[in-house]
Order: C-alpha cells, then structure tokens, then sequence
C-alpha cells in the first residue's frame, strides 16, 4: 500500500477514490467516534487519551514492540519472555470446573517437546485450538509447582502449505478499558481510510539530503512495521519531522535571524556608579555574560537572549546591570516573576541598589488594593516608574507602558513563549532577557528554548558554602525532627517536602495534610507549623509564603508549589519525604531553597525505594550540587517526555522524538531548519508552500502566538 518513497495523492485523485469506493475514506480531521465499532463509551476512553480526530489517532505512537517474527522450539522456551512457538495438538481442549472457576487446557507439540496451554474463566477458548492443525502460539512460560505452562496467549492459525512469517505488534501506552487488541484495530481501520489525505510536507531536497521516508510509509510503518528495518526508517522520519517542526516554529518566533527585526540600539554607559551599589563584586562569568547582553543591546537588533545558572549564581544581579544600562539610555524596565512573594522580594533587591541612583521601581501585583494599583498603573503609564516589578499582573490589557526598552522574565518556564510574547507585544520591539535557575543541557535547552540565544553562568560566587545532602530512609525519621528541632532552636527554619496534598488509599505517599498532623505527635509539636499546596487559593498561600518568609514560621510543609519563587536565607533545612517520586533536576531544585544564608544548611532525602533508578538519583545528589551535571543525568535516566516538570507553557510536547538519544537527529533538524529559514524565511516558494501551511496549522494546534 505504501511505498519508502511514496507521493501523496493529489486532491483529484482524492475525489475519484472516494467516489469510487463510496465514501470509504475519512478525512483526518474527521472525529473518532465515525470509526467503524467505537461508540459513546469507547470514544470517551480515547478521548481520555487526547485521541478526538483520526489524525490524532495516527499520532498516538507506541511506546515498544513485540517481534512476533520469530520463532523457538518449546524445549527453548525461557521463563516469563515473551516468545512465539509453532505447535500442534493431538486432541481436543477440556475444560475442568475448579471451586466455580473454568480453567481449559490443551497439550502442545513440537519437534523438540511439549507443553501445556492453559486458559482461566473461557470455556470458549476449547475452540482456539483444534487437533492436527498448525498454530503459531504467542506468550510467556510460566511454572507452577514445577509444571510448564502458558497462560491464555494469542493463537493464530497457520494456513496450510505456508511458512510463519509472523508481524511485528505495536505497544501502546492505554488508559484502562481499551486493550491493545482494540486499539491496533481502531489504527488499521484508520490507517486503511485516511490513506487517500495523508500528504508529506518536507520539502523534497529535506527529504534527499537527510534519507528520509516518505510520510505515509512512515505514518504506516510506525504502527505497522513490516520490518524492523522499516520500523527504524519510519521512526528516523519522524522524529527528524518532530525536531524540525518545533525548530520551524522557533525560528520563526525569534525572527531575527536575518536581522530584519531592529531593536532599540542602546549606548554603551558609565557602569561604576551601579557596581558602587552593590556589596560584592561580579566574578569572570558574570562579567562575561553581561558583556553578551551588552553586545546585544547595543547591536540595533532585538535581544532574546537565556541565562541560566544555578540558584545563587548571581543571575538577578547581571540582570540590574542590563537593566541599569537600558534605564539609563532612557527607557523602561518590566521584570516578571512567577510569584508575587518572589516579585516583592525582587523589588526590596532593586530598591536597595536603584533607589540611592534616582532610579524608581514600582511593584504591580494582582493582590494589590484598587488604589494602590491605580497609582502604580498612572506611574508606569506617565514614565514616573523606571522599573517595574510584577506577576501575570504586568501582562493584563489596562497596563500602558510609556516606552519599555528590556523585558526580563524570571523561571521562564513558568510562563512560557504566549505570555513572553504579550509582555513583548506592549513596547516596540524592546529586548529580552530571560533568567531560570533550572539547569537544563544544552541540547535540552535548544529544544525549550530555541528562539533565545543562551548565556550559561557556570559557577557560583567565592565563599558560597555548600549544602550537605543525606539520603535516608523511613527508619531515621525521630533522628531527622530531632536535628529539625535543635535548627530551629538556634533560630533556623525548615521545609518539609511532601509529594501529595492529600491522602490517597491507592498511593503510598506522603501528604501534605495528614504529615502535618502527625508532627503534633513528635518533637516538633510546639513549633509553628503551617502547610501550602497547589490547590490553595493564590491569596491565601502567598499569605503563607510571605509569613514564612518573614520569619514566623518555623516549618513549612509543602508540595513542589515552592520548587521556585521563594528565598528565605534563614532557612537551612529541607526534608524530602518519599524522594524517589520527583525527578533528579526537581529535587536540585528543592535543595536549592536552602543555603542562601550565611549558615551551614542541609538537605535530606527520605525514601524507601529499592529500584536501580531511585538508588542512582540519591547517590548523584549525595556527589555533586553541579545542576548541569543533575539534568545530564536526569536526562539520561529519565528519557523522553516531560524532562523534570519544566516543559514550557505552550510548547507542543515530543511524541516520538528522545531528546538525549536522538541527539544526531536534531541536529540535522536544525541545521535544515536554519538553511531552509536563511533561503526562504516566508516559505514563498513553490516546493515549500505546503510546509508553510502545515507549520502555521503546527502552530495553531499548539496555541502559541507569533
């Protein structure tokens, strides 16, 4: 049906055969619910999935494969692997009742022996398998009470006179209530019908120069390989389409690639009087970086430019010095902050290096009281506000800037590339700097961040003390609130990290609700003891953010809503409950909430997990605070997928494509991408017309704003 090379039909062809075979092919964007055999119920299980269209369904890619090609001998058979063996009976199948159980057997044979099959509660199953016939019988060897077995396995025939050629089986990641038997069905009934619709839009010279497939051999060969040698040709086709769409559209945001996007072009200027404010100096790599923004902004075009560093590597002070420079080229400054404790904390840091300067900073929250926020609103409209520090606040349509020069967005991937580009969309054209203190390897970071140039600041100031790391389990608890007592008596605060909110009968977890309760049965119970979570009201656990922030709260008991947006430098606990649940780069990140002050601070994991995995996660925590270091590992263990929770906002995620494994191939995604954007940036061409259409659909499916 399809060929490596294939060529879509065109929209005639399309026609005829649909007239021709009365109306048997569906279009793409047709719903699931028009697929022969899939009603009410069954669609809501699909939908479950994030399948509503048939395109959807084609996209669904498994997640492994069973090669059915291959066949063993019984006496071969290998406990508890998956294997296919070609037998036949020499009788009928009987079922036996056993205490109201039906349990059918039948003895299989080939040349090297015999075994029994076995079915529990499907009398029907006598009929699968009938003497003297040939069968190809897919499963696994199990032994009970020494005796060989396998247990309800797939059976097919072997027509007469013909050799096994078996089928290589996709593997697909189901939601309960849709079995892999349906599913692969539901895929070869659509991929059947949308055939005619399936069209391939990399251009042909992509295609050529990097050996890759037509799209529906690839579509058809994913979930239907007829070869493993097909499977890897698909998938390479694939994936290249992924990387390549998403650089597509990265590109395009970033725009100035060719240079065509002019930015405000701001003087070099006299920077001893900011570097006078502040109480230390900045090291090689902070100067380095600065002198990248500097460049940038002087350069005529617009900056979008990354710096990533660990938590107190002096990220928030390279950014005054961009935006001292801009101030003083005579514009304004907008900072955005996930959260509005971390948005105050930011301006008491400004206020205490700008103020002395003359440089007004102002603070623009959603909390803020009506009169309060008119005020800051008629000064940032008038140019009376120089610097203004806010949550999603700053991006709301009443919100008039006079003239802003520099956006800056703090842990970008709270925000993501939409509201960026609103922030961005109230000045003309000002320049970007984006901070995260997310390690993220650059090869992760081209994908999140493709349409920003990257500054890594790679090492923290002189005379920053280390945090001690411990990984423990359960049994050291009276140890741990011992030591927690003792830190706070000495003034000190602590985190306690749980991983859920509430009690779940079906999780074994710890959760925020219930472990605060039991801390009124420890030493710890005369403590000032408050919880936070996700699910609170912004108002009420930014109250409590802010309490502990200022000192009058002894232990916080949290989920990950504080991984970022808090700085509290006399904390210098954090306790992790049930650490095996949150990835390497997430639990850095946690530990990065303490060892902010001038006091020895520490970090101690808490999990009872055995697997290879968890035992690898604490023992890089205990070796190394280097954040690159945790997300290279992180990203090796954890594969494709959501890498650590930090996936931006509005960026489509990777359905096929591994970040770390398929490394090769993203780089000649990029590199196509690049060249195709240098050649012919709007995709006027003839032979890329099809590509522009299908990336502005990309873009519109991923609901993100150009």
């Amino acid at each position: 049906m399809f060929s490596h090379w294939d060529t879509p039909k065109t929209a005639g062809q399309i026609s005829a055969l649909a007239v021709f075979n009365w109306g048997v092919y569906m279009r793409l964007e047709d719903p699931i619910s028009t697929v022969k055999g899939i009603g009410a119920e069954r669609e809501k299980r699909f939908k479950k999935l994030g399948i509503e269209t048939a395109e959807d369904l084609l996209n669904y890619y498994p997640r492994d494969y069973e090669d059915r090609t291959k066949a063993v001998l019984i006496s071969e058979l290998k406990e508890d692997e998956n294997s296919v063996i070609l037998a036949a009976s020499k009788e009928t199948a009987k079922t036996a009742y056993v205490r109201g159980m039906a349990i059918t057997q039948v003895r299989v044979y080939d040349a090297s022996g015999s075994i029994t099959v076995v079915w529990y509660n499907q009398p029907y199953a006598k009929n699968i398998i009938k003497p003297d016939i040939m069968y190809a019988i897919i499963g696994k060897l199990t032994v009970k009470n020494g005796r060989k077995q396998i247990i309800s396995p797939d059976v097919e025939k072997i027509p007469d006179d013909e050799e096994w050629k078996g089928s290589i089986e996709p593997i697909y990641p189901l939601s309960a209530g849709l079995s892999q038997k349906v599913f692969r069905k539901t895929i070869k009934t659509v991929l059947d019908e949308t055939e005619a619709y399936i069209k391939d839009y990399l251009p042909m010279d992509i295609r050529k120069k990097y050996k890759l497939a037509g799209r529906q051999f690839s579509i058809k060969n994913i979930h239907e390989p007829e070869s493993m040698e097909n499977y890897a040709i698909a998938r390479k086709r694939l994936v290249f389409e992924e990387f390549f769409m998403l650089q597509m559209m990265l590109l395009r945001m970033k725009s100035v690639s060719d240079g065509k996007i002019t930015g405000a072009k701001m003087k070099k200027v006299d920077m001893k009087p900011f570097f006078g404010q502040l109480t230390f100096s900045f090291t090689d790599v902070q100067n380095k970086v600065f002198n990248e923004i500097r460049k940038d902004m002087s350069s005529g075009k617009v900056m979008n430019r990354l710096v990533q560093g660990d938590v107190g590597s002096g990220k928030t002070a390279v950014a005054m010095a961009a935006a001292y420079t801009a101030v003083k080229n005579g514009f304004q400054v907008v900072m955005m902050a996930p959260t509005e404790v971390l948005a105050a904390q930011h301006l008491e840091s400004f206020k205490a290096v700008f103020e002395p300067l003359g440089i007004n900073t102002v603070l623009l929250t959603g909390g803020q009281k009506a009169k309060e926020k008119r005020e800051v609103l008629e000064k940032i409209k008038n140019g009376e506000a120089d610097i203004v520090i806010g949550t999603h606040a700053l991006i709301q349509d009443s919100v008039e800037y006079k003239k802003i020069g520099l956006v800056i967005t703090d842990e970008q991937h709270r925000f993501g590339v939409r509201q960026r580009q609103i922030l961005s969309d109230k000045g003309d054209n000002p320049h970007i700097l984006v901070m995260t203190a997310t390690p993220i390897p650059r090869t992760l970071a081209l994908i999140l961040y493709g349409d920003l140039d990257i500054s890594i600041i790679d090492s923290l100031p002189p005379g920053r003390k280390e945090i001690s790391t411990y990984a423990v389990n359960t049994s050291y608890r009276t140890r741990i609130y011992n030591f927690i007592n003792k830190e706070i008596e000495k003034g000190r605060q602590a985190y306690i990290i749980c991983p859920m909110v509430e009690e779940n009968e079906k999780i074994e977890a710890e959760s925020v609700m219930e472990y605060t309760d039991k801390l009124y049965d420890t030493v710890l119970a005369d403590r000032r003891i408050k919880y936070v979570h996700g699910k609170m009201k912004s108002v009420e656990k930014d109250e409590i953010l802010k309490s502990f922030s200022e000192g009058s709260i002894d232990i916080l008991v949290s989920t990950t809503v504080i991984e970022v947006g808090i700085n509290v430098p006399n904390a210098t606990v954090m306790l992790v409950e049930n650490a095996e649940r949150f990835g390497l780069a997430q639990l850095h990140q946690l530990r990065g909430r303490v060892g902010r002050g001038s006091e020895s601070s520490y970090c101690i994991l808490v999990t009872d997990g055995k697997s290879e995995v968890t035992k690898e996660r604490m023992k890089v925590m205990k070796s190394t605070t280097d954040g690159f270091k945790i997300s290279e590992t992180d990203l090796k263990l954890r594969g494709p997928g959501e890498f650590f929770g930090v996936r931006q906002h509005g960026l489509p995620s990777l359905k096929i494509a591994n970040m770390y494994t398929d490394l090769s191939i993203l780089r000649y995604a990029q590199d196509a991408a690049v060249e195709l954007i240098k050649n012919d940036r709007l995709l006027e061409k003839e032979e890329n017309i099809d590509l522009g259409r299908e990336l502005d659909r990309y873009v519109t499916i991923s609901n993100i704003g150009i």
